[in-house]
């Protein structure tokens, strides 16, 4: 497909889906920590980070902003597919532009055979995170491998942790989420994230949060750092959670990105099939604990997210930007 072409079938309503999916992705606080510019002269889609949405106290060296990001551009690739691109991908195309995080050029037809997008894409709209206690009925080992191959496929490693290795990393999680609470500027940090609905589109919604495990087994991040966890509402969660973890092999910006679209081609492809998901990403937010939280019989991989899997009820949707709102010069 030509660029001309390119250029009669994006029109304002194409431009307009892509963009919705692309904000649809999940990010952390759902702070959406992204913008967008179209570059109608080569049919590039940039994505830029949005820094005055920052974390500055939970996430100051920028991992998590660009893991978000990184999810949002799969999904803008998903929905290239769908609308009939063939979306090319370059992370950090310009040395001389930081804040340019990725340049997505809208190219010919999907070959046959490709991604199954028109599943992914129905996903898009359907995948919440659900902070919520899931059923004990277990994930099949055929499902958990195809979630790894699709985190392979982003040039990720994604494993299910054993029983003894689950312990502890939640045992490192809820120390992590025992220091956010006792570092006054994260506890503030992340009570702004908490929004009503005449807040406008960013943070999460109180619907959302979700309870605390009453057996103190899965450490649910509190955003209200308010009050003890005592006073705060619970449920009793799955007594064996299904925990994946997602590395990398090294840890530079590109490799961040990367997450971010494997993160979101798991939880994608687990929203398809009928699973729901949430992040405990407290124990990133430490680098002590983030290390001590790695298995070094993996080898020397970098953990990037932690992934809680299973069936239940679905999360409620957190706001988002409208996608007029999410470009430039809008």
């Amino acid at each position: 497909m030509s660029t001309d072409a390119v250029h009669h079938v994006l029109d304002a309503a194409s431009l307009e889906q892509l963009v919705s999916a692309a904000v649809a992705a999940p990010s952390i606080h759902n702070t959406q920590p992204w913008r967008y510019r179209l570059r109608r002269e080569t049919a590039t889609l940039e994505v830029r980070a949005a820094p005055e949405r920052a974390l500055r106290e939970t996430d100051p060296t920028g991992r998590a902003l660009l893991v978000s990001v990184g999810a949002a551009v799969f999904n803008l690739k998903v929905a290239a597919r769908h609308l009939g691109w063939e979306p090319a991908v370059r992370l950090l195309p310009d040395p001389a532009e930081p804040q340019l995080l990725a340049a997505v050029r809208l190219g010919g037809t999907p070959p046959t055979g490709s991604a199954s997008c028109p599943d992914l894409f129905d996903a898009i709209w359907r995948r919440h995170s659900s902070r919520m206690p899931f059923s004990p009925r277990p994930v099949s080992a055929r499902i958990v491998a195809e979630l790894v191959e699709a985190a392979h496929t982003e040039g990720t490693l994604l494993r299910p942790t054993g029983p003894a290795e689950t312990r502890r990393v939640l045992l490192l999680t809820a120390e992590a989420e025992h220091r956010n609470a006792a570092a006054p500027l994260r506890r503030e940090e992340s009570r702004a994230w908490i929004r009503r609905p005449e807040d406008g589109p960013y943070g999460i919604p109180s619907t959302a949060l979700g309870p605390q495990d009453a057996f103190e087994r899965i450490p649910v991040r509190d955003f209200t750092g308010a009050r003890s966890a005592g006073d705060l509402p619970s449920a009793p969660f799955e007594a064996h959670p299904l925990i994946l973890v997602l590395a990398t092999a090294h840890d530079r910006r590109t490799d961040w990105l990367r997450t971010g679209q494997a993160l979101q081609h798991v939880l994608l492809l687990a929203t398809a099939h009928h699973l729901r998901s949430s992040l405990l990403h407290q124990v990133l937010e430490w680098p002590d604990l983030r290390s001590a939280a790695g298995d070094p019989r993996h080898g020397q991989s970098h953990l990037q997210m932690v992934i809680r899997l299973g069936y239940g009820p679905e999360g409620p949707a957190s706001p988002r930007q409208r996608a007029a709102a999410a470009m430039e010069g809008a």
